[in-house]
């Protein structure tokens, strides 16, 4: 894995190439766009262009400074993740924690950082940071991490990797040279799941829509759950504002868990947009292409500000279970609001 291996990017890669190539490395990165488009994989090829010794500026691949790296390995180049990060990546157990892993990157973490920041490179006459999930720091943490951003180490590149840009504060934002990373192209993410996972065709693609254009997000995609969507899309469909208890039934169908509400909401939203597709007559992109019928239905008796509004409900209710919302308190009043609304 190189800078030049990240596929579908080639604006943002570009960009980091033509830095590397006129020296004009910024002192601190922020990689923004959605889960799973290559933003990490850029971090790790931008680090082993700025290590590597038999590439300079380029990164080979191959060598060792470049495979510890890639294996997060490099005693110059320092990862810094939420503790659950690290139990999902199996760096860590719960057992080492005390209590449930944070989903925070905690200000002792950025003061750790910058303690070996300070230190001069065991291999490397650079030093690189990578920092996941940076829209996760807290507060105190971005507080602290912003002096180090204002007097940064010499020679040290700090990279941030953020799914959330709006998260961090406008200092740390303005102190970054911003890449963006947009989705990735739905035939790539569709030809890579349907190679890695042997899906047929029509599955891939589906999967690779319901994505959002994330690799990582569509290889991860439960198969069974993409089979299951019809019968959700279809309760939903059936749902009246007169009927409370219907409303209340289908948020306690899907509001089990964070995981289970947060798969209903994101195929709702896509399910949205397809409704929106069909009503602009434009069926040819819908995601739930074997839903073509239903979509139309829905779309003629839906307005545009209602389709409007109903996205901003289900974008909310995602947002609101993302900040630890209860997920079935989440869907119900997301429901009844809604569906309050649709009466009218």
């Amino acid at each position: 894995m190189t800078l030049a291996s990240v596929q579908g990017q080639p604006r943002a890669i570009d960009a980091l190439q033509a830095a590397l190539r006129g020296g004009a490395v910024h002192h601190a990165y922020l990689f923004a766009g959605p889960e799973g488009v290559g933003k990490e994989l850029a971090a790790v090829g931008l680090a082993q262009a700025l290590t590597c010794p038999e590439q300079p500026d380029v990164g080979c691949g191959t060598c060792a400074s470049c495979v510890r790296i890639a294996k997060g390995l490099h005693p110059d180049v320092t990862w810094v993740m939420p503790d659950d990060e690290r139990v999902s990546r199996g760096l860590a157990g719960r057992s080492d924690f005390t209590g449930t892993p944070s989903r925070e990157l905690r200000v002792e973490q950025i003061r750790g950082l910058q303690e070996r920041l300070a230190l001069r490179g065991l291999e490397s006459k650079r030093k690189v940071a990578i920092i996941i999930s940076a829209q996760a720091m807290n507060v105190q943490a971005q507080n602290a991490f912003l002096k180090t951003l204002e007097e940064p180490p010499s020679e040290t590149t700090l990279i941030l990797v953020a799914n959330a840009m709006d998260k961090l504060l406008p200092t740390i934002r303005s102190r970054c040279s911003k890449v963006h990373f947009g989705p990735l192209p739905v035939e790539l993410v569709a030809k890579r799941v349907q190679e890695e996972r042997k899906l047929d065709a029509d599955t891939a693609t589906l999967a690779a829509i319901m994505a959002g254009g994330s690799l990582g997000r569509a290889l991860a995609l439960d198969v069974d759950a993409l089979s299951q969507r019809k019968d959700v899309v279809t309760a939903f469909e059936s749902l009246r504002g007169e009927d409370a208890v219907g409303l209340l039934r289908f948020a306690e169908a899907h509001g089990g868990s964070r995981e289970d509400a947060e798969g209903a909401l994101e195929l709702l939203v896509l399910w949205t947009r397809d409704v929106a597709l069909a009503r602009a007559g434009l069926e040819d992109g819908l995601a739930n292409r074997d839903l073509k019928e239903l979509a139309r239905e829905a779309a003629a008796r839906s307005s545009d500000a209602l389709l409007h509004r109903r996205h901003s409900l289900l974008e909310g209710a995602r947002a609101a279970i993302a900040r630890n919302g209860a997920p079935r308190l989440q869907l119900e009043r997301m429901l009844i609001e809604l569906f309050t609304e649709a009466a009218r």
